[in-house]
């Protein structure tokens, strides 16, 4: 059968990549066309469009790259129609794929969304198009699977892809690790993940980087976003003795003693792989202002949500500075404060079920593919 992804963004692409692995396991004969980045290609996708053309972040960017969105849609809907897939897999990017979804239900294409829009956050006006343009949300976080049922939306839980990316890792090499990056043999490691687009890179960063003065007995190391160059963090960087690695997160986070990182996905990595960790936000002044009427949780990060209380302590906008920033650090850097987190973390790991969830949906989704 012909199975059509589309994701937006690097954690899509690697998600989206294990989903293609499982499909062709479950369908041999599997023809994969895709949106997405080098990881699904290299899981045997045939790639449209790379997600580093795609990813705008906040209202004011996306409204200033409205001419390439529209050029996108066109172009997608029409490979669409010329692919004709069995299914159309849409992998979180909700701006983009909740009009290519609604557009697909009129030319009669089974639609599927994997890592589903966090509707539950904001505008959940949208479950209404949700359930009358999707054939089957796949749910990744526990509460969604309650939530899309009160709404009448077809949903099955899975569990988090997360849990398999994790699995593969090697075991830590500390020394072989330290001497392949040049990092000092001796003294512990604390993470930086300022995000993985231009304009959380500017604006977090740069605050990241004040506290490093304050901790002499340890070193830092930032984690480069694959979809970013190191020249994005040159500027930054020069006089600071912080150590750049391209592509190299979860073997940072896996040495890492302690972690400050942007509210995203990368605060689950960061839990899975047992890290203390400060979460930070920082946006545009203007975008911010209008997510916070919008968004109507109590949390922005994965691991608070999940766990319905603050495991990890939220740094947003005008809390995170270098004042706030470097007494949470000391807090995480402490036996007591590493202790809390981590205990929380066995907790999440539980409420997150087993692995396998690319296997799960995957074998949901050729099975309804078979039967239409």
């Amino acid at each position: 059968m012909k199975y059509y992804i589309i994701a937006g963004e690097a954690s899509g692409d690697l998600h989206g990549s294990n989903l293609i692995r499982a499909l062709r396991a479950e369908d041999p004969q599997a023809q994969v066309r895709c949106w997405g980045g080098d990881r699904m290609e290299q899981a045997g996708g045939t790639l449209v469009r790379h997600y580093k053309d795609m990813s705008f972040m906040g209202f004011l960017e996306v409204l200033a790259h409205l001419p390439d969105i529209f050029r996108n849609l066109s172009f997608c809907k029409a490979d669409i129609e010329a692919f004709k897939p069995d299914a159309l897999i849409f992998i979180d990017f909700s701006g983009f794929n909740l009009r290519i979804a609604s557009w697909a239900r009129k030319k009669g294409v089974r639609t599927h969304y994997y890592i589903a829009p966090q509707v539950w956050a904001s505008r959940e006006g949208r479950v209404a198009r949700m359930k009358r343009d999707l054939d089957a949300i796949y749910a990744i976080l526990p509460f969604e699977l309650p939530f899309y049922k009160r709404h009448g939306v077809p949903v099955h839980f899975v569990g988090h892809p997360l849990i398999d990316a994790m699995q593969g890792l090697p075991e830590p090499e500390p020394k072989a690790f330290r001497a392949r990056h040049g990092l000092d043999p001796d003294k512990p490691i604390i993470a930086l993940l300022p995000g993985s687009r231009k304009q959380e890179i500017r604006k977090i960063l740069e605050v990241m980087l004040q506290v490093i003065p304050e901790y002499p007995g340890y070193q830092f190391a930032i984690a480069g976003a694959p979809n970013l160059g190191e020249a994005e963090y040159a500027p930054y960087l020069e006089g600071t003795g912080v150590t750049l690695l391209m592509d190299w997160t979860y073997p940072l986070l896996q040495h890492a003693t302690a972690a400050l990182v942007t509210s995203g996905t990368a605060t689950l990595e960061t839990a899975l792989l047992d890290v203390p960790q400060v979460v930070c936000y920082k946006g545009n002044w203007l975008s911010y202002q209008i997510a916070r009427r919008l968004i109507r949780l109590k949390y922005i990060s994965l691991v608070n949500l999940i766990m319905d209380r603050e495991v990890v302590r939220e740094l947003i906008q005008d809390d995170l500075r270098p004042g706030t920033l470097k007494a949470e650090l000391d807090r995480i850097l402490s036996p007591e404060g590493r202790s809390a987190q981590q205990e929380a973390y066995a907790e999440l790991k539980t409420r997150l079920g087993g692995p396998g969830a690319s296997r799960k949906a995957a074998s949901l989704i050729v099975d309804f593919s078979s039967r239409a």
